[in-house]
């Protein structure tokens, strides 16, 4: 199951762009919360009457108590990646003026051939230091690598879950930085639990949800900031049946192989073949030692801007200082 664990450094946002600190809610005033991210956060897998409901909207819920209301906005769209949270989800929920703020999106970042860590964790840096800067308690997740979620062979797995483990070491260093609430959901506990998945294996069921939900609201709640009551586990609804889930898992699952055909697939492909190579000439280590430069440099440009400061003075300078590293290779 998630393991739920409380950031506990102190936020240092570098400017909100001209807003004004929202302050604590007044105790007469809703609770505004805004969710900003992907499929994840958009509600998928969890359907209700009218559209999609999911963990975001569940957590609202038990967010305000019966004296004080919560007002509740899901900017999350399906596919987005960290350039369309910052770019135009972030940007919205900023006028917005949240109290809370959940921001969850890198999983499609890292199934993408264009793929670029450096770029985003700044794109992360960019949205946590524009919600935390105009007043809003983040809500960050660290997420399990979407190749054990689908269960891919190891030469295609390998390159997935270094990409997500990179992630999630980004998201949980920007957590410690703005103080963030975070919930951990990256070990294999999670994976494991198919009561907790869709048939698709790429978003969480019902209950799935739920447990995001329960997971964040006890952090809150420890916190003071959730007054209502938890969102309970049991799903409303009862799962689908076997000839249900095979057509869910057929057409979510062939939709999803035909948007990625052009683009993830062939990488992949690339990725399995100089994992193959590499493990056939004993070099495997080199794979890792790419990734764990390539984290190391996006952890330091997410760094507050004095310690980032004091590293380049004791960093070499000039344009062979900094070059660009690849993931995988």
């Amino acid at each position: 199951m998630p393991k739920e664990t409380g950031s506990t450094g102190v936020p240092a946002p570098r400017g909100a762009r001209g807003l004004r600190p929202a302050g604590p809610p007044d105790p007469s005033s809703p609770v505004r919360f805004a969710a900003l991210g992907d499929s994840f956060t958009e509600g998928v897998g969890d359907p209700v009457p009218g559209g999609l409901r999911g963990w975001a909207a569940l957590l609202a819920e038990g967010v305000a108590d019966g004296r004080r209301g919560v007002e509740f906005r899901n900017f999350a769209v399906s596919g987005a990646q960290s350039g369309d949270v910052r770019d135009r989800q972030a940007v919205a929920a900023a006028a917005f003026r949240p109290h809370l703020a959940s921001v969850v999106v890198g999983v499609n970042d890292t199934l993408r051939r264009t793929f670029d860590l450096l770029l985003l964790a700044r794109r992360l840096d960019e949205v946590c230091a524009l919600l935390a800067g105009g007043g809003a308690v983040l809500l960050t997740v660290c997420l399990p690598d979407p190749g054990a979620v689908l269960g891919l062979p190891a030469p295609l797995g390998r390159p997935l879950a270094r990409r997500q483990a990179a992630v999630n070491a980004v998201v949980h260093a920007l957590s410690e930085r703005y103080g963030a609430v975070h919930l951990h959901m990256g070990d294999r506990a999670w994976v494991e639990d198919r009561s907790l998945w869709s048939p698709d294996r790429l978003h969480p069921a019902e209950r799935g949800h739920r447990t995001v939900a329960a997971g964040f609201h006890r952090l809150l709640a420890a916190r003071g900031l959730a007054l209502g009551a938890a969102p309970g586990l049991d799903p409303s609804r009862p799962p689908p049946g076997r000839l249900d889930s095979w057509l869910r898992l057929v057409t979510a699952g062939t939709g999803w192989l035909a948007r990625r055909s052009t683009d993830l697939l062939p990488q992949l492909l690339c990725l399995a073949g100089a994992e193959l190579r590499h493990g056939a000439c004993g070099t495997g280590a080199r794979l890792d030692r790419r990734a764990e430069e390539a984290l190391r440099r996006a952890l330091a440009a997410v760094q507050p801007d004095d310690a980032r400061t004091a590293g380049a003075r004791a960093a070499p300078s000039g344009p062979s200082a900094a070059p660009r590293v690849s993931m995988e290779g």
